[in-house]
C-alpha cells in the first residue's frame, strides 16, 4: 500500500510538472487564462483600413510614377540691397540695376500616362524656362511645359519617350474624412519620400492659396519640395496633388492641402487638347450667406449665396438675376459657399444650359441661365493693394474679369503681423524658418485672409 501511494504520488508530481514546464502550459493556458472569463468585446482586427497587399507594397507600386522637377529662370531687377537705398533721399534716384542671376526651384510631379504627361502644381514651375525631370531611376530629361493654370494651381508637363511608369487617377469624390492616405515627394530634395496621414477635411475652400479651390486636407506630412507629389489612397489611386500647408515655422504642422485628382484631371484635359482652359461663366459677383446677413437683410432662410453685383450683359443679366437674389441651388444640388458654387460654374462647359433657384423679396422662383464662356481676366483690380493682411480682413477677391483675384492674401511667415499662415509646399530645401525657401516661392497667405464685416469675401463667376 505504501509503494502505491509513492507511486502515485510521483505520477501527479509529473503531471504537474508537464502542465507547468511542458507543452501543457499551452492547454492550461488555453482552459483556465482569465481573459476567458472577461466581458466580450469589439475588437477591430489589425488589417482594417491596409491594402491586401500592405503598405509597402502601395508605396512601391506608385513611386515609380513621382518624379523630381527642378525648374529655373533668370531674373532681372534692381539693386539696392545697400542700406542707404532705405534713405528717403536716396530713394529719389533709380537704383542700380542687378545683373541678371538664376533662380532655381525644386518640387515634385506625378507621370500619369506612359507617354510622359506630368502633372505638378502651377508654383513650381512658374516662370521657369527650363525643366529638369528627375525619374526615380535617376534618368533625366528636358520636360517641355504644356500649359499651366494659376487659377487652380496646376501645370502640365510632356517628357520626351515613351513607357514611362504611371500611377492610376482615382476618383477624389469618393475621398473620404478619416481615410488613411500616403504622400509621396522629394521633400527639401530628399527623392523618394512616403509619409502617411488621414483625410482630415475635404472640400477646404476660401483659404486664399488659388482662386478655384476644392482641397483635400490631409495630415500626411508635407513640407517644402513635396508641391506637385502624389497624394495616394489605399487602394493606390491617385487621388491628390499636394500642393500647400499651414505653418508658423516654415515646415509641417500636420495640416496640409492637396488638389483633388479630379479637378486637376479637367484641367489637364484642357490643357492638353485646346491649349487653354474654357470655364463656365455667369457673371455676377456673390459671397456667403451669413447669420449677420440674414438678420440685416430680413432673410427667411440661411445658407446660400448672395448676389451682390450683376454684370450688364452677362449671362446672369439675361436670365434676370438681380442685386440681392439669394441663390440657393443649382441644377438640384445645393449651394453651401461662393468657393463650390464658383466651381460648379466653372466646372460647366460653356453653353450648357443650368437651373438656379433662387430666393427673391422673400418667394422661391427658377431661373434658367445659359453658361457663357469665361473671358480672359483683366488686371487685377486689387494687384496693387499691400500683400500683407491680418487674420479677418483682406482684400476684395473679385477682378474685373471674373474672377478670384486675390491668389495670396498675407505675408511670409512670421511677417504680416501674424505668426504664420498658408505657404505653398514647393522650392527647394534648407532655408530658414520664417524666410522663402530658394526658388521664388510665392508669398504665404493668412489662413483667414479674405475675410471681411458680414461673411468671406465673395468673388465673380
Amino acid at each position: 500500500m505504501r509503494r502505491g501511494q509513492i507511486l502515485f504520488l510521483w505520477i501527479a508530481i509529473l503531471a504537474a510538472g508537464f502542465l507547468v514546464f511542458g507543452s501543457g502550459a499551452e492547454l492550461a493556458r488555453g482552459w483556465w487564462s482569465p481573459s476567458r472569463s472577461a466581458p466580450a468585446v469589439a475588437i477591430v482586427p489589425a488589417n482594417v483600413g491596409v491594402p491586401p497587399s500592405g503598405w509597402t507594397a502601395v508605396a512601391k507600386a506608385a513611386m515609380p510614377a513621382v518624379v523630381n522637377i527642378s525648374s529655373s529662370k533668370t531674373v532681372r531687377g534692381p539693386g539696392g540691397s545697400a542700406p542707404f537705398f532705405t534713405d528717403p533721399f536716396f530713394r529719389l534716384f533709380p537704383p542700380p540695376e542687378r545683373a541678371p542671376r538664376r533662380e532655381r526651384s525644386l518640387g515634385s510631379g506625378v507621370i500619369v500616362t506612359a507617354d510622359g504627361y506630368v502633372l505638378t502644381n502651377s508654383h513650381v514651375v512658374d516662370g521657369a524656362d527650363q525643366i529638369q525631370v528627375t525619374l526615380g531611376d535617376r534618368r533625366e530629361f528636358k520636360a517641355k511645359l504644356v500649359g499651366a493654370d494659376p487659377k487652380s494651381d496646376v501645370a502640365v508637363l510632356k517628357l520626351p519617350g515613351a513607357g514611362f511608369a504611371t500611377i492610376a487617377l482615382g476618383d477624389s469624390s469618393k475621398t473620404q474624412v478619416a481615410e488613411v492616405v500616403l504622400a509621396i515627394g522629394n521633400p527639401f530634395g530628399l527623392d523618394g519620400t512616403v509619409t502617411m496621414g488621414i483625410v482630415s477635411a475635404v472640400g477646404r475652400a476660401n483659404l486664399g492659396i488659388a482662386d478655384y479651390e476644392d482641397f483635400i486636407q490631409t495630415d500626411a506630412a508635407i513640407n517644402p519640395g513635396n508641391s506637385g507629389g502624389a497624394l495616394v489612397s489605399a487602394g493606390g489611386a491617385l487621388i491628390g496633388i499636394n500642393t500647400a500647408i499651414f505653418t508658423q515655422s516654415g515646415g509641417y504642422m500636420g495640416i496640409g492641402f492637396a488638389v483633388p485628382i479630379n479637378m486637376a484631371r479637367q484641367v489637364m484635359d484642357q490643357l492638353v487638347s485646346r491649349g487653354r482652359l474654357n470655364r463656365g461663366y455667369l457673371g455676377v459677383a456673390v459671397q456667403d450667406v451669413t447669420p449677420a446677413i440674414v438678420r440685416g437683410l430680413g432673410l427667411s432662410v440661411e445658407g446660400g449665396i448672395l448676389v451682390s453685383d450683376v454684370t450688364p450683359g452677362g449671362p446672369a443679366a439675361q436670365a434676370g438675376l438681380q442685386r440681392g437674389d439669394v441663390i440657393t441651388s443649382i441644377d438640384g444640388k445645393p449651394v453651401t459657399d461662393v468657393g463650390h458654387f464658383r466651381n460648379l460654374v466653372a466646372g460647366t462647359a460653356p453653353g450648357t444650359r443650368v437651373q438656379l433657384t433662387i430666393l427673391r423679396n422673400g418667394r422661391q422662383q427658377a431661373a434658367e441661365v445659359a453658361i457663357g464662356d469665361a473671358p480672359e481676366p483683366a488686371r487685377p483690380v486689387a494687384a496693387a493693394a499691400p500683400a500683407r493682411s491680418r487674420a479677418g480682413r483682406g482684400r476684395d477677391r473679385r477682378d474685373a474679369g471674373g474672377g478670384a483675384a486675390a491668389r495670396t492674401a498675407g505675408g511670409r511667415p512670421g511677417r504680416s503681423g501674424h505668426p504664420g499662415g498658408v505657404r505653398r509646399a514647393g522650392g527647394g530645401g534648407g532655408a530658414p524658418p520664417g524666410r522663402r525657401h530658394p526658388g521664388g516661392e510665392p508669398p504665404a497667405g493668412a489662413l483667414g485672409a479674405g475675410l471681411r464685416a458680414g461673411g468671406r469675401a465673395g468673388g465673380r463667376s
